[in-house]
Parts: structure tokens; sequence; C-alpha cells
């Protein structure tokens, strides 16, 4: 984990007796770095059947895999973040700023994205395929990506049951409703700074002059589970998709590894999710890694292998990264 004011490598354990609010507790500090200019990312990593769906959404519906919102407590990381952002903007920003909010949703399935809001041309959403480029600034960017504006939090999440309900999902021996993709939820704050005028909307933004515009991002991940073929008991068209996971989940520790030995070569673009996470991950983003451990012995050696991930995560030290020029927030509660 990293601390949001010193840029240290922390850690902490929570045991499964602990409840989403006091994980979100510890996570919240780290949102308002999006009001100082900074790039945040927090995901969850685990094997199959750990968690990292709860942990990061809260628990689902089944019979159409929307996450729930009966029960407040139970609420995830994801709408959790997303509502202390709003709650954020709406205390700091309004009176001084002018903002927007954008959601994407995209899932990374067998080394392709796919966008979750595309629709077609009835408006009906379905998943199309999206490819990811660097751009001349050396940033990662996809191409038509769908963003829909989103002014509250009801907005945000039910743009984000939309997406869910065309995630892969495939029964397997550990879970019967296991994930087979990366799901990416990702909030972009465009914030419009001026000694006089603010904008309203990017089209005002176009023809009003003297404004300067300032995109942060906040990248919600909830990773597809590691997997032990022996255990999970796929096969067929699940095996190749327990392949791709795999390869994408040690593309990222390859990077996490790149990162901490301070390499001049860093691997993203061996794995569509290292690319498209690549500003999340690298540069002046800050990022939380939550490790999802299944407390069953049979499942020592994935969890073993979940800690030895974590450990790379830890070992990202952070130099002192360049913040964008936004005023500082630091007494944002």
């Amino acid at each position: 984990n990293v601390n949001p004011s010193k840029n240290a490598v922390l850690g902490k354990f929570y045991n499964a007796s602990e409840s989403q609010d006091t994980v979100f507790a510890d996570v919240a500090p780290l949102l308002t770095s999006l009001l100082d200019g900074y790039n945040v990312c927090i995901m969850a990593y685990g094997q199959t059947g750990s968690g990292k769906t709860y942990t990061m959404l809260g628990p689902q519906l089944e019979e159409n895999f929307a996450f729930s919102t009966e029960d407040e407590s139970e609420l995830g990381i994801i709408p959790r973040a997303t509502q202390k952002v709003f709650r954020l903007l709406v205390s700091i920003l309004s009176r001084s700023r002018s903002y927007w909010v954008e959601v994407s949703v995209v899932e990374v399935y067998n080394n392709e994205i796919f966008d979750l809001l595309a629709k077609d041309s009835c408006g009906r959403v379905f998943g199309i395929k999206r490819d990811v480029v660097t751009t001349r600034e050396g940033k990662s960017d996809v191409p038509l990506l769908t963003y829909e504006t989103v002014e509250n939090i009801s907005e945000f999440l039910h743009l984000v049951n939309k997406g869910l309900q065309l995630r892969v999902r495939h029964p397997t021996l550990v879970h019967a409703h296991s994930s087979r993709s990366h799901l990416v939820v990702t909030l972009t704050i465009t914030t419009i700074v001026s000694g006089d005028n603010f904008a309203s909307s990017p089209a005002q933004f176009e023809t009003t002059e003297k404004l300067k515009q300032i995109k942060t991002r906040l990248q919600l991940v909830d990773l597809a589970g590691s997997e032990c073929v022996g255990m999970s008991g796929v096969t067929g068209a699940a095996l190749r998709e327990t392949s791709f996971i795999n390869r994408s989940l040690s593309a990222l520790a390859d990077v996490l590894g790149a990162i901490a030995e301070q390499r001049s070569h860093v691997p993203y673009r061996n794995s569509k999710l290292t690319h498209l996470l690549q500003d999340a991950i690298g540069g002046d983003a800050k990022l939380l890694v939550m490790l999802c451990i299944s407390p069953d012995q049979k499942y020592l050696a994935e969890s073993m292998q979940s800690l030895g991930f974590g450990t790379r995560a830890r070992q990202v030290q952070r130099g002192q990264v360049k913040k964008k020029n936004l005023p500082v927030l630091s007494k944002a509660k």
C-alpha cells in the first residue's frame, strides 16, 4: 500500500471479521490525492474465489450479476470510492473551480480490451473490442473508448451495473461464478482552472480562452483470479482463459518488479492489461494493492503466490512525485 502523504510503502492486514467500512476507512485518504492532481489506482489481487469482487464491489445479485445497493454496509471499494470523490468535488471544487466527471468500464479478456459501455445503432449496450496505444506524450490511450458523463453516484452505479452484466464469467471447481476477465472502472475528473470564468462542459471549454484543463484519473480494478488448473478443473475454452489470465498477472508482476528495481525499461506493452494501466501504476500515479487471501489450507500454494505478488508491490518506492498545477487541498476530509 502507498501512504498518500509520505509516499512510503505500508502494509495492513484484515481478518475475515473486518467490515467493508473498516477497510474503506484506510483507503479513503488516498482519494484526496485526485484533487491534488495525481492519478490514483486501487486494485484487488488474489486467487479465484478469494473475495476480490466482493472487496471491490460488494455482494452481487446472482440473477444478473449487478452489484446490490440494498445493504450499504456491504458495499465495496468501487462504489464507496466514487461516492467519496463526488463528496470531495462538491465540498472542495464547486465554489472555486469548474469540473465534470466521466466514467468508462472495460474488461481485459484473453488479452483483448472490450468497451462495456459501447452501444449499437439501437442504443443497446454491448461489448466492443478496442485497442490501447501510446501517445506522443508517452501516455496510454484507448481510441474510441466510451466515456459517459455522470453527475452523482446513482448515475455511476447504473452504468457500472450495465457493464457488469456483460463481463465474462465461467464456473470452475473453485468458484461457481468465476470472473474470467480483469474489470477496469475509470473515473476521469476534468478540472478547469481560471481566475475569472469557468467552463461547465468540454464543449464550452473548447470555445473559452485563458482556461487551463487538468485531468486526473481514478482507476478501480477487479483483477481476474490467479488460477491453478489442477484446483479449478477447467478445460477447453476456460483453460485458454486461465492461460491468458495467468500470463497477464505475471506481466503485471514483472512491471512492478521493473519499477521497484528502477530499471530503465518497464515492460508495459507485454500485456494489454499493463499497457492499459500504464499511467495508473507508473509515473506520478499512486497505487494501492488489496491482496485477497483464502484462509483454506488447501489453497496454501496459491496464497503464497499472492503474497509474493504483494511483496513485489511493497518494494515499489516512489521518488518525489510531480504534482500537477492545482492548489493544495490537504484539508479535504
